[in-house]
């Protein structure tokens, strides 16, 4: 079964090599079938692993493709690993970012750099794939960069608007912040164990530390900082609604999919170490609280479309951040997966209304629109409900 394991991530990436490389060659259908075809083969491969998996029920499945390098005793292999966390994941990252990328085809259809978009959307899913499926933490956090910087490539797509940039300078340098605290995190981490193999530190971890131990608060706070960053939390969230610069499919995938909610699967898949330092947790589910609030507050001041979305996102990543800090690990990673398709449904639902309404996005100009775009509005009420 684990044998395809390598496959789910590979798949978007040679999807983004083949772009980079020959889409300049290829004619835009062809352009469509890889971006979309390599995203929607990675979700069958999924499917396939999905239902081997629940059906076997091992506790967990490791693939290693080869071994990275090996300096004094450190040797990080490029490897692969797949329990229920990592499942839950992977499934809504392939099965919604195929769903993205086939509406990208008709949004971008009319934009003259449609093969530089799915290149850097392939690219976006592939390291987002790499990030939750990682087994060591050196390979997670090179994924974890990678969503960072697809994230600068689109956010600016239209770079040739001053503001445009600026919100993926913006967005690129307050999640640096918190980055820049992770690999201070992991550097501590490695210094403890000699090691990054996630499953390793989590076995040693409650057997070395106590309970509220020093390093361990230290550490779960660095890991903290970059999740925060990531996942657009109080203090480091004003990235977040500035990204909507950016064509809408990438806000559905930024939102639904990928980067928002790197930060989520991060304090997860290291629990261990947040429950042995209990005042990081708490420091989790209040800055999740505390975060749910502002931002929902915030989304109701708001009249540009894509913002109040934004916002509400910024709310929804809280209400994940305040089950994990209480402990309610399934919880937290339940509502993830409800607010990768809701979410994703309401942008590109919001997609199709900027497009009808020739660009514009001030929602007091709206109005009636149930008549003009039936089928949109009931979509967009069942986002909503």
């Amino acid at each position: 079964m684990g044998e395809l394991l390598w496959l789910i991530p590979a798949l978007p990436f040679a999807g983004a090599l083949l772009l980079v490389l020959f889409g300049n060659r290829i004619s835009r259908a062809l352009v469509s079938a890889i971006g979309v075809g390599s995203v929607g083969i990675a979700a069958a491969v999924t499917l396939v692993l999905g239902i081997e998996y629940l059906s076997s029920r091992p506790s967990f499945i490791r693939q290693e493709v080869w071994q990275w390098f090996d300096v004094a005793g450190f040797s990080p292999s490029i490897a692969f690993h797949l329990d229920a966390l990592s499942m839950v994941f992977i499934f809504v990252i392939t099965f919604v970012g195929f769903l993205i990328h086939i509406y990208s085809t008709e949004y971008m259809a009319e934009d003259k750099d449609y093969r530089r978009f799915f290149a850097c959307m392939n690219l976006f899913v592939g390291s987002m794939l790499m990030l939750v499926m990682a087994d060591n933490l050196l390979l997670l956090y090179l994924g974890w960069e990678g969503v960072g910087l697809c994230s600068y490539l689109l956010i600016g797509f239209w770079y040739k608007e001053p503001a445009n940039g600026y919100a993926a300078r913006k967005a690129f340098i307050i999640t640096r912040v918190g980055d820049t605290a992770m690999a201070i995190g992991l550097f501590m981490l490695f210094q403890q164990f000699g090691t990054l193999h996630i499953q390793s530190i989590s076995t040693d971890a409650a057997q070395v530390w106590t309970i509220g131990n020093e390093t361990a608060v230290i550490i779960a706070f660095l890991l903290l900082g970059g999740a925060v960053g990531k996942s657009g939390q109080l203090p480091l969230q004003t990235w977040l609604p500035d990204a909507m610069a950016g064509p809408t499919p990438v806000s559905a995938l930024i939102h639904a999919a990928t980067m928002v909610t790197a930060g989520v699967y991060l304090i997860a898949r290291m629990h261990v170490i947040f429950e042995l330092a209990p005042v990081a947790m708490t420091a989790v589910a209040v800055i999740g609280a505390i975060t749910l609030l502002i931002a929902g507050f915030a989304a109701l001041t708001q009249y540009h479309l894509k913002r109040v979305l934004a916002y509400s996102t910024i709310s929804q990543i809280g209400y994940m951040f305040l089950a994990l800090g209480v402990g309610a690990w399934s919880a937290g990673v339940f509502h993830f997966m409800i607010h990768g398709f809701f979410k994703a449904l309401l942008f590109l639902c919001a997609g199709a209304i900027i497009l009808a309404l020739q660009h514009e996005q001030d929602m007091r100009k709206m109005g009636g629109l149930n008549k003009k775009l039936p089928v949109v509005f009931y979509t967009f009420l069942i986002g909503a409900a």
